[in-house]
């Protein structure tokens, strides 16, 4: 599910993120993903990192496109809203995980690169926790239907 060849530390960082997210500690998640100290390229890594995991689980989660999966869209108070009235950011992300869910790694590549070639930190931080809540409800999703989750996301999620 992610790429081989993924470096450890980045699969390290999600993971501390992910357990924070978890424990309903948004800012520590952010902390834990340390993006000011990550490079430009290290950040889009860990982006596509989660994103590609997230686009395995909805397919998963659809039987192969057989069942429809909703993709939620939360404000920062993690209240649902439409994707029209999301932050930019935030449709950046919607956009990245469809042409994930579509085999289109390219595209999506180039939708992160756009994000984050014009965000703030601020919206960078907010991609970042859209990525890492959809990560989490979607392998909270598969792990209640006895479905694959990749072990760092389960070792994360059921420390």
């Amino acid at each position: 599910m992610h790429e081989e060849g993924t470096p450890s530390r980045l699969v390290e960082t999600a993971q501390r993120a992910l357990l924070a997210m978890r424990l309903g500690d948004d800012a520590g998640a952010i902390e834990a993903a340390a993006l000011e100290a990550l490079a430009a390229d290290d950040t889009r890594a860990l982006m596509l990192l989660l994103f590609g995991t997230c686009s395995e689980m909805v397919t998963t989660l659809g039987d192969g496109g057989a069942a429809p999966v909703k993709v939620q869209v939360f404000d920062s108070e993690g209240e649902e809203v439409a994707i029209d009235d999301a932050e930019p950011p935030v449709r950046t992300a919607v956009r990245t995980l469809l042409a994930e869910v579509h085999g289109n790694t390219d595209d999506a590549r180039q939708q992160l690169e756009i994000a984050l070639a014009n965000a703030s930190p601020d919206e960078v931080e907010s991609l970042v926790v859209q990525a890492l809540r959809w990560t989490m409800r979607l392998s909270t999703a598969c792990l209640e239907r006895d479905l694959p989750v990749e072990s760092w996301i389960a070792e994360a999620l059921l420390d």
